[in-house]
């Protein structure tokens, strides 16, 4: 029996959403730190990539497709993963979306849909994977909020408010399911650089401010994410629940930098 507290030897997670960016960092990590993983979204192409990845630390993996805004994939993802490890232990919420617009002439289309993914879609899958868990008895359940789940960013409305709900939720389900040996957690990145946002962070006056505003004065790198998620994730948390750790170089304590 292993004496390392972080250690996740003998654990089963899911990564929903992760195959890219911060997702795919955590799958990586949380296979280094000793747990069978499974890194679900909806390419298959990059779940090939990332499952490759993760057995090539010598860890097991299934590779399935799932999209967090339809239920019955998510329960075909559980379904195949009790199939082939028999529990899952921890579910990391990775699946989201932005999109900048100005508030006033938003379409509805368009909130509802970022709202579906970033906040329903977090509710979808903790119900169908708590569900599993609570029966056990045992899960560790992480998901992801944001700096905008706390602060307001210039004309991404929608995807503010569905990570505020992010944290409300988790709040919420801890009071629920901790008592029945579920915790549930969340993680709040700060700014982080990732092939999708790099141009932006580079070459804007938006990036600019973004990076003016970090007192660590860089950005984060994605795998400077990992030690929150294995923290989380492992037997060292076990008395920690309903919280939102944030991962963000200083920027929420930031008032003026110089």
């Amino acid at each position: 029996m292993t004496t390392n507290i972080f250690s996740l030897e003998s654990k089963t997670a899911v990564v929903i959403g992760g195959t890219s960016g911060i997702g795919r960092n955590l799958s990586l990590g949380l296979a280094d730190a000793g747990a069978d993983v499974i890194a679900s979204a909806r390419r298959q192409q990059h779940v090939d990539e990332t499952a490759a990845e993760i057995e090539r630390r010598g860890r097991q993996t299934l590779r399935l497709c799932s999209d967090v805004c339809n239920r019955a994939s998510l329960e075909q993802l559980l379904e195949a993963s009790l199939r082939r490890f028999g529990k899952v232990d921890i579910l990391i919420n990775c699946a989201g979306k932005i999109k900048r617009m100005p508030t006033l002439t938003m379409p509805e289309e368009e909130w509802a849909d970022i709202v579906d993914m970033n906040l329903t879609g977090t509710l979808r899958a903790c119900q169908v994977f708590g569900r599993h868990m609570l029966k056990r008895g045992y899960g560790r359940i992480i998901n992801i909020a944001s700096l905008n789940s706390f602060v307001a960013l210039n004309e991404v409305a929608a995807y503010a408010a569905s990570k505020a709900g992010v944290v409300s939720l988790t709040r919420s389900l801890a009071v629920e399911w901790s008592k029945k040996g579920v915790t549930v957690n969340a993680i709040a990145p700060g700014v982080f650089q990732t092939a999708l946002n790099a141009d932006l962070l580079d070459n804007t006056p938006r990036g600019e401010e973004l990076l003016a505003r970090t007192p660590m004065g860089r950005f984060g790198r994605t795998e400077e994410l990992v030690g929150a998620a294995v923290y989380l994730a492992s037997d060292a948390a076990s008395f920690v629940t309903g919280q939102t750790l944030v991962v963000d170089g200083g920027f929420l304590a930031s008032g003026v930098n110089q």
